[in-house]
């Protein structure tokens, strides 16, 4: 290390990107520090993935009580208990917290609570103090937005989701994305009444249009209003304390218990005085980098949602290990392939995807491509009666057939994508697909049998 600064390596941001990038350079013998205003973790951890999944795992288990019957269980559901749900998920999420901190000790990585300001390229503050890098590592990542609108004050995010005590009878879910289809679902299964507005008129529109399509049909058939082409334009609070909207289509909604914004994410760095280490932000407020974390500065770099790429967490863990190795064990090409990055949506049912879709792959190459596809009900709804459905594609490339896109929907999707992008990843072509002995019975056979 070059004695003039404090560390090796400073991260801004305890999330997935940063801890990552830590943890890896400390592998090596450098000396690092994490700056985090908040809990250990990032969003994923705290406000993100892991109570997201939580709750998406209560929801289902609201199905399967309903469809016990079907299977000759006499089962009564007398009620469900948000508040108990709440309480054992943020114990979990405490856990993972307290883990991080005993880890970074560990490891001999100083952490930094508070909020960090950079003073030039190699140094930052944090409550006054100054702190030099040889490295910085920014990985601040992305914070919710709402509409600018009047009355926005009275909606929440996802972080507001996250600290609902109790469940909401009725609410409006603003959005087309993967956290707006996932909320929706997951209220709807827990007995809300749920009305989601589209500024458009489908749901997750840069999916493949299989999987779209079969959410958008499944969302209706669930009792989810949908709100196609509409926009709120006013939020209102009522002396009872419910909220009502007034849409672009002139119809007003009212007893409502929330209003949910779920219409994407902005970049988290207004507080980093980042015009005096002289890093370029994007138009849209993001950091852009080169393929090995690079930003224009040549010492300082950016990791996870901040950048604008890929904003999924295995994908930070991924460029911040990749970026430790490059920096300090002598891997000097080591980087991420942004390519063919496998992702699920924990809609109800589920939805895994990895590499193009039909439309961008014929875009792309014409009739060079080759569809498969299936559609079915998954045993386990066939007998339970609760017709939720399965649909796959693959989307195959030239006279090899090489497999460039595999779509899933439907239960199990979420499990069975990992090994199918370990394949997809290697260059598996159809025909190896063909030439995989099927696990029978499951869904997950159908991706290798299919004509």
């Amino acid at each position: 290390m070059n004695h003039n600064y404090d560390y090796d390596l400073i991260a801004i941001g305890a999330g997935s990107g940063g801890l990552s990038v830590v943890e890896r350079a400390a592998a090596y013998g450098q000396k690092c520090a994490v700056i985090e205003r908040g809990k250990m973790g990032g969003t994923c951890v705290n406000v993100g993935c892991v109570p997201k999944k939580i709750m998406w795992l209560g929801a289902n288990l609201a199905q399967s009580i309903e469809d016990a019957a079907s299977y000759g269980f006499d089962l009564g559901n007398n009620g469900f208990d948000w508040a108990h749900l709440v309480e054992k998920r943020e114990a979990y999420i405490s856990g993972i917290n307290k883990w991080y901190y005993g880890y970074l000790k560990e490891l001999g990585i100083d952490e930094i609570t508070g909020d960090a300001s950079f003073i030039d390229e190699h140094t930052v503050e944090v409550n006054g103090k100054q702190y030099s890098a040889n490295h910085i590592a920014i990985a601040t990542g992305t914070v919710p937005t709402k509409a600018d609108i009047p009355g926005a004050e009275h909606a929440i995010t996802s972080d507001g989701f996250f600290a609902l005590e109790s469940r909401p009878d009725n609410v409006a879910i603003v959005g087309s994305g993967y956290i707006a289809v996932e909320f929706a679902g997951v209220l709807n299964s827990l007995g809300t009444n749920v009305t989601l507005y589209l500024r458009k008129d489908h749901v997750l529109r840069e999916f493949d249009s299989l999987v779209s399509t079969t959410l958008f049909e499944e969302l209706q058939k669930s009792g989810i209003t949908l709100k196609t082409n509409c926009q709120i334009e006013s939020i209102a609070k009522n002396d009872d304390g419910l909220l009502e909207v007034k849409d672009n289509q002139a119809h007003m909604q009212t007893g409502l218990d929330q209003v949910i914004y779920a219409i994407g994410r902005k970049p988290d760095h207004d507080r980093l005085q980042i015009e005096n280490c002289g890093v370029e932000i994007d138009s849209r407020g993001y950091i852009p980098t080169d393929l090995y974390q690079n930003t224009n500065q040549p010492h300082i770099f950016a990791l996870g949602d901040i950048t604008g790429r890929a904003p999924l967490t295995p994908v930070a863990i991924a460029a911040g290990r990749r970026l430790a190795d490059r920096l300090y064990n002598g891997q000097s090409d080591r980087h991420l392939d942004y390519e063919n990055i496998a992702t699920v949506v924990f809609s109800h049912p589920p939805i895994g995807t990895v590499g193009m879709t039909e439309e961008a792959a014929v875009a792309k190459y014409g009739d060079t491509i080759k569809i498969y596809q299936t559609s079915f009900t998954a045993m386990y709804n066939a007998i339970s009666g609760h017709a939720a459905p399965t649909a796959m594609k693959l989307v195959c490339l030239g006279k090899d057939e090489k497999v460039i896109g595999l779509h899933i929907i439907g239960p199990g999707a979420d499990e069975m994508l990992q090994g199918f992008a370990v394949a997809i990843r290697m260059g598996a072509t159809k025909r190896d697909f063909d030439d995989t002995v099927a696990i029978h019975p499951t869904s997950a056979e159908e991706l290798v049998t299919m004509r």
